[in-house]
């Protein structure tokens, strides 16, 4: 399998040092792809960060599924999973680096409902974001700009941390609505650009 290649490797590296040194300036500090993306070993720095944890027969989706449905009291202290709409970057306190690249035709979305306590967060952090609302059963509806459902209307349970993660289609702009227990929010969510969030902590439930 190929290798990434000297420039996206060295911007990885970087961005990998940003999160070491402040975490919580770019994410948080308190389901299947369609498609099967190719995933990056522990070439390139990784030294066994994937395997140290358990994570090395995974593939992209797969690794993201078990870090954030994984039970907070659970959550490895030593690994950092930043999720960013074209890949997910996991480094450790070893300086170690993996990037794993996303599906082509999704993105990963992961959204925090609130009622009263919430946090800034732009790119998910599968180990350190934390929501209000762990194992809560929510009615999740996501709309394109006309009002038409695109692909989630149902009930579903967050996970321990308080996320609900959906696999949204790239390049769209869409109005993700959750209900709680009599309570509703909406947020906007769009996935055409790299810089668009990954963690959407604004939604209040009223």
């Amino acid at each position: 399998m190929a290798h990434p290649a000297p420039r996206r490797r060295n911007l990885v590296i970087a961005a990998v040092s940003l999160l070491i040194a402040g975490l919580a300036l770019a994410g948080c500090s308190g389901a299947e792809s369609a498609s099967a993306p190719q995933t990056a070993r522990d070439g390139a720095g990784g030294g066994g960060l994937l395997a140290d944890h358990e994570l090395d027969d995974l593939d992209t989706p797969e690794v993201i599924e078990r870090l954030d449905s994984m039970p907070v009291d659970d959550r490895p202290s030593d690994l950092l999973a930043s999720v960013r709409p074209d890949a997910l970057v996991l480094s450790d306190e070893q300086q170690r680096a993996v990037e794993l690249p996303m599906p082509d035709d999704q993105v990963y979305v992961s959204v925090a409902p609130y009622r009263q306590r919430t946090h800034e967060c732009h790119f998910h952090s599968l180990t350190t974001c934390e929501g209000e609302l762990g194992n809560a059963a929510v009615r999740v509806v996501l709309t394109g700009p006309g009002g038409d459902v695109l692909l989630v209307d149902e009930t579903r349970e967050t996970f321990d941390n308080g996320f609900v993660g959906l696999w949204v289609p790239r390049d769209i702009e869409a109005t993700l609505t959750i209900a709680h227990e009599g309570r509703t929010g909406t947020a906007r969510i769009a996935t055409g650009s790299d810089d668009d969030p990954t963690c959407i902590t604004n939604l209040r439930l009223t």
